[in-house]
């Protein structure tokens, strides 16, 4: 099994910046993906960005630019640096864990993000 904790969101005014972070425990294979999702309310949760073992990254077009996902494999731990927040940024984001050897797909909790206007 594995556990996945988030941190760092909370309240920032538009244009400002926050960084997220995850840290998983447990069985963790060293080949994984760590994604970023958010679920904003009344709205399908959506990836955000991802980030594989290899260190090869992928965003969402809404926040390219804005974004940084970044990941230490020896302490299995992903963050989200996120820079020029919108409104539109408000969401819950969650942190995800893709395995296959041993399979596993495993979330957070989730942390609260709020940009006001």
């Amino acid at each position: 099994q594995v556990h996945v904790v988030e941190s760092g969101g909370g309240l920032v005014q538009a244009g400002g910046s926050l960084r997220l972070s995850c840290a998983a425990s447990g069985s963790i294979s060293s080949i994984n993906v760590m994604d970023w999702y958010r679920q904003a309310p009344g709205k399908q949760r959506e990836l955000v960005a991802t980030i594989n073992s290899r260190g090869v990254t992928n965003y969402a077009d809404s926040v390219k630019g804005r974004f940084t996902i970044s990941r230490d494999n020896a302490k299995n731990t992903v963050n989200l640096q996120m820079n020029s927040l919108k409104p539109e940024d408000t969401a819950v984001y969650y942190c995800n864990i893709k395995q296959v050897a041993p399979y596993g797909d495993y979330w957070g909790q989730g942390t609260q993000v709020t940009v006001s206007s």
